[in-house]
């Protein structure tokens, strides 16, 4: 039997039974409803521990006008935001993770991120916003899976099978994930580098995939950071990182190497590349690429909110944390 909302004979019948202190699972045998109909109904339209029924009904009905995608255009300063944030970049979950954060105690200030993606697609006057999506198709399918890493020979290799467990577990800062993005024809390389638990990114051009060229780039690259910040590099096999001995002396750090064609094992840098191509397509040479725009690139994406950060972003953390060391080594 499909789903159908509370009444507003219901809802007076549900202030009664409040009144009288009956459990909820009483309240839902009365109105022949579920439980956690009863639960959800008291969590979102009480008051701490009253809740009253003409109050419920007016919520009930503001909710659901606000929920309406045509309603949402009409609030200028929210559509406003959403068009502001798509043009940066912004996914749609991220612009809706983000609004509790900017406007606490407004609460006209709410979408969610399928009411974006739906408006987008079924209003012609917001089609041109599409191409700024994540995933820009003309209609919304599922992701396709990443691609797999290859597994060449490299000297001394580390495999992820002796990694510390702990870096599994994503309770700490400092253990970071690499690999490189190609350009067009060879025509230049990025390194790029991800802290597996702020998802914060290092990225650096470099014009070949030469192993000392790329060891000599990841050290300059994280020997800025501090030194809690760098405890172990897990790489693809690449040979461009045959020179890991050299970092983890240089640096110092511990790396390891992803099995072969396993690039699941690398995670959050595959999804973090997969960002940085929406800025530059396959099909881009990184030749004329200069330092200044792969900076700009890193910023925007370390500026940028993630669902899995609670809607902060990568820098937010990585500056918390850093504060908080610093205060427990004054301490």
């Amino acid at each position: 039997m499909s789903y159908t909302h509370l009444t507003p004979s219901e809802r007076g019948q549900l202030h009664a039974l409040y009144r009288e202190g009956k459990s909820q699972t009483y309240m839902a045998d009365c109105l022949g409803r579920h439980r956690s109909t009863i639960s959800r109904e008291l969590r979102r339209n009480g008051r701490g521990n009253r809740y009253n029924a003409p109050r419920a009904q007016r919520q009930y009905h503001q909710r659901r006008e606000w929920c309406r995608p045509a309603q949402k255009q009409t609030h200028r300063m929210l559509w406003r935001y959403v068009i502001d944030k798509l043009i940066e970049g912004w996914p749609p979950e991220a612009i809706a993770g983000r609004l509790p954060l900017e406007f606490l105690d407004d609460a006209t200030m709410r979408i969610s991120y399928e009411t974006i993606y739906r408006t987008l697609y079924s209003d012609k006057r917001c089609h041109y916003l599409i191409k700024y999506l994540p995933q820009a198709r003309p209609k919304r399918r599922k992701r396709g899976q990443g691609k797999t890493s290859r597994g060449p020979s490299i000297p001394n290799r580390v495999g992820i099978e002796q990694r510390p467990a702990i870096v599994e577990e994503r309770s700490r800062f400092g253990d970071w994930e690499g690999d490189t993005i190609v350009g067009a024809g060879q025509q230049g390389y990025l390194v790029t580098l991800v802290d597996r638990t702020s998802r914060l990114l290092v990225c650096r051009k470099v014009d070949t995939k030469h192993a000392d060229l790329v060891a000599q780039t990841v050290i300059h690259a994280l020997e800025e950071m501090p030194i809690s910040w760098v405890k172990t590099i897990t790489f693809d096999n690449g040979s461009e990182f045959a020179g890991h001995e050299k970092m983890a002396e240089a640096l110092p750090t511990s790396i390891y190497f992803a099995a072969p064609y396993s690039s699941y094992q690398r995670g959050t840098n595959e999804n973090t590349n997969g960002l940085i191509r929406r800025y530059l397509p396959k099909g881009t040479p990184f030749g004329g690429l200069t330092d200044q725009q792969v900076r700009q690139i890193e910023e925007d994406l370390n500026n940028r909110p993630r669902k899995i950060l609670g809607y902060q972003t990568p820098y937010e953390v990585f500056l918390k944390q850093r504060e908080e060391h610093r205060v427990a080594l004054r301490a």
